[in-house]
């Protein structure tokens, strides 16, 4: 284990694409382009894109001239909606290891890790794209 908090490929792709399309507002911004600035490939960031797109978070245009733009202003998305559209529902509050029941009667780790979880989660639901524009 190299890091105690990992995001994804995908995860990745999206936050920093999105970020990427914040700074360059009001332009849009092709797969092509960010597959470059990202080091990523193009077909991996269409899938991605394409789940941000069905998401609400950005809309594309096709043609010479289109590409990804947000649906939204950037001080409306937060990186945890984004980690959520790639991820998942984050759902606190259980066993962070997955457990439905407990090996003690009471956590050994006296549920420092669900308040970690939820420090960490209150931190990207208040990170906004804007913070990058």
């Amino acid at each position: 284990m190299r890091n105690l908090v990992n995001v994804s490929e995908g995860s990745y792709l999206a936050l920093h694409g999105l970020a990427y399309i914040a700074q360059k507002f009001p332009e849009r911004v092709s797969v092509k382009k960010l597959a470059e600035i990202l080091q990523a490939s193009e077909a991996h960031l269409a899938k991605v894109f394409q789940k941000l797109s069905k998401a609400d978070l950005v809309s594309s245009s096709r043609g010479p001239a289109g590409g990804f733009e947000l649906s939204k202003a950037p001080e409306e998305i937060s990186f945890l909606q984004i980690l959520e559209v790639i991820e998942g529902e984050v759902k606190l509050g259980d066993c962070p290891f997955g457990k439905p029941h407990c090996a003690f009667t009471n956590c050994i780790f006296n549920h420092e890790l669900n308040r970690i979880s939820k420090d960490i989660y209150d931190t990207f639901n208040n990170m906004k794209l804007s913070k990058f524009t």
